[in-house]
């Protein structure tokens, strides 16, 4: 009797799953979930400079001293960081890992109704990748067909965990706008306005009028039932409620766009609606307006130093966002991209390459930075007592070119284990040498005839 060799493969791809990609019960156990101790590391605190020969103890998930003399308590896991390098998690600021079933909500060109954490897939294994590059959060976006899109999220990456305990508790809900070429574009299959740049502008400021309107409404209906009159509610209009929560403070813009025109036409939208801007995404020129983006206090989370890829990047540098911080914006290098995810530290060092900043300022890039234009820095970014214990520990100068993860912890649990992932690779090899004399033996049929062999 032979075996379906699908069938055979579907239960050996499951084994392989678990044993490739160990989840957290799988990973090195703690005493207690989230007590942790770190001894005799150099830490990159990001915040108050590179300590040398300094310990970290995390209790409940925060972190609860630093210093070169402490002692680990009893019954506190201990991993010893001599020779090792600790910084905080990494977090990329402009991510699309893990959405399910499209990125973008293409037919309308306002689609602020739509939001990512629906449709947010914990088993996408970009997940676990990117914990192997010592990431511990994600900013979670809309893509760039609207010029305003759904309402994003913020995504620890803890891995084999359900989304709600994914999802950053209390970070201020943010919204995607899209400027220029791509929401134009985007336009013509669909025959919705706008379909130029000028008018890519205009949509947004027609959409911030009908939220005023509407805003108003509510405010008129509240104050009349405050004074007991019997009055009827507006109609709920979901695609124009995160507008108003953006007029009144409560959601966070984070445009993307590239040049500078673009950029200063949405700065002086918020002048004229008195909205604030968190960030602008990738913004390739916004070297060109720093002194702009610096009074309106608005982050820019750009590339490394990818540039030219297209009409609207033509101007991008490598020095951009060197130049920004030189001007004190804060700058946030991103990926926008699964893959560059998991190497955040590499690019974050070529921040140092082209524009000879400190170590500390280039650290800043992918922690502190994108904490504070996701407005989380107040809990984490840093190393410093009373933040949540979640790191990246290195085996050396992560802004080494032989630099690689050995621990990524989040809430002074590890989620990331290199030697486990290595023990766990050498099962994987043992499967696939076991499953060899099954087809040598003629036990499993590998042709796909009909299934009923």
């Amino acid at each position: 009797m032979k075996f379906n060799l699908a069938i055979v493969l579907v239960a050996l791809a499951a084994g392989l799953a678990a044993q490739a990609y160990p989840t957290p019960a799988q990973a090195a156990p703690l005493a207690a979930p989230g007590d942790l101790f770190i001894r005799n590391a150099t830490v990159m605190t990001a915040s108050h400079g590179t300590l040398e020969r300094t310990s970290i103890l995390v209790r409940a998930g925060k972190i609860a001293a630093i210093g070169a003399n402490l002692d680990a308590p009893a019954g506190v896991a201990v991993i010893d960081g001599t020779g090792k390098y600790v910084i905080p998690g990494i977090i990329d600021e402009h991510s699309h890992t893990a959405i399910d079933g499209g990125v973008n909500e293409g037919a309308p060109s306002i689609s602020a109704m739509a939001h990512i954490k629906d449709v947010i897939n914990p088993h996408d294994i970009n997940l676990y990748r990117q914990l192997a590059g010592g990431v511990t959060i994600i900013h979670q976006l809309h893509g760039s067909a609207n010029e305003i899109g759904g309402e994003d999220a913020v995504l620890r990456l803890k891995w084999g965990l359900p989304v709600d305990e994914m999802l950053y508790p209390g970070a201020p809900q943010g919204i995607k706008f899209a400027l220029g070429e791509n929401p134009k574009q985007t336009a013509n299959p669909h025959g919705r306005y706008p379909a130029t740049r000028q008018g890519v502008n205009d949509a947004i400021r027609t959409a911030f009028m009908a939220a005023q309107v509407y805003k108003k409404q509510w405010d008129d209906y509240r104050a009349a039932a405050a004074r007991g009159e019997a009055v009827y509610p507006p109609r709920t209009d979901l695609n124009l409620e995160p507008i108003v929560g953006i007029l009144e403070g409560k959601v966070l813009v984070h445009a993307h766009s590239y040049e500078s025109q673009e950029m200063q036409a949405l700065i002086d939208d918020s002048d004229e609606f008195h909205f604030h801007i968190a960030s602008l995404e990738h913004c390739l020129e916004a070297y060109k307006i720093a002194n702009e983006l610096k009074s309106h206090n608005i982050g820019c989370s750009t590339f490394a130093d990818d540039w030219s890829y297209k009409m609207e990047a033509v101007d991008g540098i490598a020095y951009n966002a060197a130049l920004l911080e030189q001007k004190g914006v804060r700058a946030a290098i991103n990926s926008d991209s699964d893959e560059r995810a998991r190497r955040l530290y590499q690019d974050a060092a070529k921040v140092i390459h082209y524009g000879n900043v400190s170590e500390e300022t280039a650290l800043q890039t992918i922690t502190l930075n994108p904490a504070w234009m996701l407005g989380i820095d107040k809990t984490v970014g840093s190393i410093d007592v009373g933040k949540d214990g979640d790191f990246a520990i290195f085996n050396g100068d992560p802004f080494g070119p032989s630099a690689l993860v050995e621990k990524t912890i989040i809430d002074g649990r590890v989620f990331f284990d290199r030697a486990q992932d290595l023990a766990h690779r050498k099962s994987v090899a043992e499967y696939e040498r076991l499953f060899q004399p099954l087809l040598s033996l003629g036990l499993a049929d590998d042709s796909d005839g009909g299934g009923n062999q």
